[in-house]
């Protein structure tokens, strides 16, 4: 049986890993669960699946858990993220924590050598050259759940041998591909995504085809790839989740459910597949399989993410930062829609590039940018 630690567990990517869990517990233990503030969410989830270890973000909230259940290892805060992302009592940890505040504690379950899969577009966006390298040296095996990617890393089983010529990576365009982007755009139409129930965070960088551009950098370091060779290919009915282009012309795709349980249970389960109750796709209804380009001069968040590639490291990690700040702002009604690019580009020509060799160097410049940021007048 397996011993899954959740991070990030109340939210969308972790309530359907606990989905998965619960249709096969026969494989899966829970031992860790790590919830950010949503306390009534975490308490249920520890009464059903009973695990040895649980995060709190607050000091208050993990006495409340203390006095309820005895013998639970309970941590908080900024010193029990450490301690409990140090924890080697796992045979898969799922790495979904919003932003940069996954990237310690992925880099720390990365260190232990066991099998972390990434739910956190950050992660690699901020940190891939110091993750990639430290799961190499560690022997860590570093999966996938989104459902892009964990589609690549499927074409590619087995094909270790022959070289890609192009990977095709899907994109539902968003609320606004068909639609024109102007700066009365309200907040309610940003997060009405027409494919998949996400997070705010998340639905806002799909919009803005940021989560794209995000998910064009961290293929370039899951599948060592030159960025040249990732393509956008915008999807609108996210049946195809992406595809692989091979030397010889073969185009390899995976096509199924809207789901996101599938990939994260072919995360835990790797290199198996798991039953589900999941509706199974009937090519049959399938009336076709669109395929259209983005438009970068539309969508200059995902302009800017090759630029960033192209500039270098430090560049992604500003990228990150200021999309971050720029997209919170933008949910608490701040700055207009059409700010969200603007400021990053402003960011991106401020910061000059800068060597990063650890996670240290990473988050303190990261900091640096956000104050910037915030501070930023739009």
């Amino acid at each position: 049986m397996k011993k899954i630690a959740i991070f990030g567990s109340t939210g969308s990517v972790g309530e359907n890993t606990l989905n998965v869990i619960r249709e096969n517990l026969d494989k899966f233990e829970i031992v860790t669960l790590v919830a950010g503030r949503n306390i009534e969410k975490l308490l249920k989830q520890i009464e059903e699946f009973k695990p040895k270890n649980v995060y709190i973000i607050d000091k208050e909230n993990a006495e409340k858990i203390r006095q309820k259940y005895d013998g639970l290892n309970i941590f908080y805060g900024k010193q029990g993220m450490e301690e409990i992302s140090k924890l080697t009592d796992f045979d898969v940890s799922i790495s979904a924590l919003v932003g940069i505040a996954g990237l310690r504690p992925t880099y720390n379950m990365i260190k232990s050598g066991k099998t972390v899969a990434l739910a956190n577009k950050e992660v690699l966006v901020a940190g891939g050259e110091l993750i990639m390298k430290t799961a190499r040296e560690k022997g860590a095996k570093l999966l996938t759940v989104d459902s892009e990617h964990s589609a690549i890393m499927q074409c590619l089983n087995g094909e270790e041998n022959n070289e890609i010529d192009k990977i095709l990576l899907t994109a539902s365009g968003g609320p606004f591909f068909d639609k024109e982007i102007t700066e009365n755009i309200t907040v309610e139409e940003a997060l009405n995504h027409p494919t998949w129930s996400m997070g705010k965070k998340i639905t806002i960088d799909s919009s803005t085809m940021m989560n794209k551009g995000f998910e064009v950098i961290e293929a370039k370091w899951l599948f060592d790839v030159n960025p040249d060779k990732i393509e956008v290919v915008v999807h609108r009915k996210s049946l195809v989740h992406s595809m692989v282009q091979f030397k010889d012309g073969t185009i390899m795709a995976n096509i199924g459910p809207k789901s996101m349980q599938i990939p994260i249970a072919y995360a835990l389960n790797y290199p198996n597949r798991l039953p589900n109750k999941i509706e199974k796709l009937n090519l049959f209804d399938v009336v076709d399989l669109k395929f259209e380009k983005p438009d970068l001069n539309k969508f200059k968040c995902l302009a800017l993410a090759y630029k960033a590639i192209k500039k270098g490291h430090s560049c992604q990690v500003v990228l990150n930062a200021a999309n971050e700040v720029l997209v919170e702002k933008f949910l608490n009604k701040e700055i207009k829609y059409t700010d969200i690019p603007k400021g990053i580009e402003k960011m991106m020509s401020y910061f000059d590039i800068r060597e990063l060799k650890t996670i240290d160097e990473i988050l303190e410049f990261d900091e640096e940018v956000r104050e910037k940021m915030r501070k930023e007048e739009m």
